[in-house]
């Protein structure tokens, strides 16, 4: 497993790319975030401090986004709620405070690797074709088209509108959701959750598409099924 560890301090990295190394992972290292879309090619896991030198760790996790599919785990002293929420929605795959353990460190590598090869949408997929109105939802190629025009979605945006997709109209619940697309829970992974289903609407321009059940979860607005009003926005991450 090759690693991109994208880290400003040099101690730290110091410290963690031996360990990463005598678990038999190989390591790129570097010290700014800009170009950091360059050094993709190969590269399994990111590991993305964000407090770097040039240029915002949030923006670097956006720019990677918009060109690959790679596991991004932020790695970061910014421990607050909020900043983990802007972490997860600007596309990681995972957030992790410092300072931290290595073995839970290496243990969430694992994980997120994993995950890019048994995601949500290929236990759905094999070419699968959506079709709602006027969206287009390819679950094999991991394209959506509404009118025709494509849509750019993060992956877990594309994890979302996939599973619900792929359940065809049926509940699923927000435990199941989370689950299946983050691969853990934590405190504030319901707000979470309705950031990026608020977002997934915005961008499809369609927000009867993805529907609120109640107390429940979410579900595919196919044709005839009645719309629930959503409930009002939390307040905080419940």
């Amino acid at each position: 497993m090759h690693i991109l560890l994208v880290e400003d301090d040099d101690r730290i990295a110091a410290a963690l790319r031996p360990a990463l190394h005598r678990h038999g992972m190989t390591t790129t290292r570097l010290a700014r975030g800009r170009g950091a879309v360059d050094h993709l090619a190969g590269v399994d896991v990111v590991l993305l401090d964000l407090g770097l030198p040039d240029i915002d760790g949030v923006d670097v996790c956006r720019a990677i986004r918009e060109v690959s599919e790679v596991p991004v785990i932020v790695v970061s002293a910014r421990g607050e709620v909020d900043d983990r929420i802007l972490g997860l929605h600007s596309g990681a795959d995972d957030y992790l405070v410092k300072p931290y353990d290595v073995g839970e460190l290496l243990a969430r590598v694992h994980a997120v690797h994993r995950r890019r090869r048994v995601t949500a949408p290929d236990a759905a997929a094999g070419g699968d074709l959506v079709v709602v109105a006027d969206v287009s939802i390819d679950l094999g190629r991991h394209a959506v088209t509404v009118a025709g025009a494509a849509v750019n979605l993060t992956r877990k945006e594309f994890q979302v509108l996939a599973l619900l997709a792929a359940a065809k109209g049926a509940v699923c619940t927000r435990s199941r959701i989370v689950a299946e697309v983050w691969g853990r829970t934590w405190a504030g992974a319901n707000r979470t959750l309705d950031v990026h289903v608020a977002t997934l609407r915005t961008k499809l321009g369609r927000p009867e598409l993805v529907q609120t059940v109640r107390g429940v979860g979410y579900r595919l607005g196919l044709p005839d099924t009645p719309v629930e009003p959503d409930p009002p926005a939390p307040g905080g991450g419940d």
